[in-house]
């Protein structure tokens, strides 16, 4: 067998760059008061050797892993992987690595993931899921800051970041009355779930503000499509007379839609329909394609993970942080400019 390969080390990039050892490191760590030409000049000795800075080394000086956990109770994904890319996209340029664990709402399973991650010495824990309401703190006295994200905290001295729903939901009944449509009528999930009361609220509110009621009560059921079908028959069987749609999802928008169709009602010249969510999966199978609100998820995670950062270098932001939505506009509300189109 032949002779292992031997790893250079600071020393050698420091003979090589003919400077003390200590030079070496500090120019390697980016840290003292170095001269720029010593900078470099240690920098290309360690670039010939192959050599890397032991990240561990670099902890022992700067008291830090460069690492983040964040827990979810999402475990489908829908709402977390966007949160998870854009905090990655802030943490990266940090060069800091995310570790991610699934609660799956289980609080004994969640302890376990915050003494895991505390044991690898993570410098902040993100934590997020898939409903926007408030959620009871993930620990007391954490030697660590912690931001809540998409979900909040039911602790107001904690940082949480989550979408401005109310907003959205404003701006979808702003479009549909931009458009000329007067008679609205509102269709949403589960009465008791946090985002359906907050969206529809919001809805009715700007409606009046424009000296308008909705065409019918507020018919809340399910985040489903089976629900926006049935919904569409409950609105007709009622008598309602209404021109337009705006749906607390995009899956109920896309059972309305096709309730619709199955009566004759076309999309959008007899009724304009807007969804929530614009996840492309509902809104490019809609027909037609879907107007929707963005909760814009990878830059409220990008925020929140913003916010961890400044709370570690010890800048603190406690409270709720609404991040705006933003509304895209597809056919469903607007008819196409096409010559001789109807």
């Amino acid at each position: 067998m032949g002779k292992l390969e031997r790893h250079a080390t600071i020393a050698d990039v420091a003979t090589l760059a003919g400077v003390s050892v200590g030079t070496a490191s500090k120019a390697l760590n980016g840290r003292g008061s170095l001269r720029e030409e010593t900078r470099s000049r240690v920098k290309e000795a360690a670039r010939q050797l192959n050599f890397e800075v032991n990240a561990g080394a670099r902890n022992l000086h700067s008291g830090r892993t460069y690492t983040v956990g964040m827990i979810t109770t999402d475990t489908i994904g829908r709402f977390s992987i966007p949160v998870l890319m854009g905090a990655e996209d802030a943490l990266g340029a940090g060069q800091m690595s995310v570790f991610l664990c699934d609660g799956r709402d289980d609080p004994i399973r969640e302890q376990y993931h915050v003494k895991t991650l505390l044991s690898r010495r993570v410098d902040g824990i993100i934590v997020t899921g898939r409903r926007t309401q408030a959620r009871a703190p993930i620990a007391a006295g954490l030697p660590v800051p912690v931001v809540y994200a998409f979900i909040s905290s039911a602790d107001p001295a904690d940082c949480s970041v989550v979408p401005d729903e109310e907003g959205g939901a404003r701006k979808a009944v702003e479009h549909l009355l931009a458009v000329g449509r007067s008679r609205i009528a509102h269709v949403t999930g589960p009465e008791h779930h946090h985002s359906a009361r907050v969206r529809s609220v919001a809805a009715v509110e700007r409606l009046a503000e424009a000296g308008l009621s909705p065409a019918a009560a507020p018919l809340f059921g399910a985040w489903s499509e089976v629900w926006g079908r049935q919904a569409v028959g409950m609105l007709l069987a009622g008598g309602a007379t209404f021109d337009a749609v705006f749906c607390g999802s995009d899956q109920i928008a896309r059972g309305v839609a096709e309730a619709l169709r199955a009566v004759g009602r076309r999309v959008p010249q007899d009724v304009a329909l807007v969804g929530f969510d614009n996840w492309d999966v509902m809104t490019e199978a809609c027909q037609p394609p879907l107007t929707s609100v963005d909760m814009n998820l990878e830059g409220l995670g990008r925020t929140a993970a913003e916010m961890l950062l400044a709370a570690i270098n010890g800048s603190h932001s406690p409270g709720r942080h609404a991040h705006p939505c933003h509304l895209v506009v597809r056919e469903s509300t607007t008819m196409p400019l096409v010559p001789g189109g109807s």
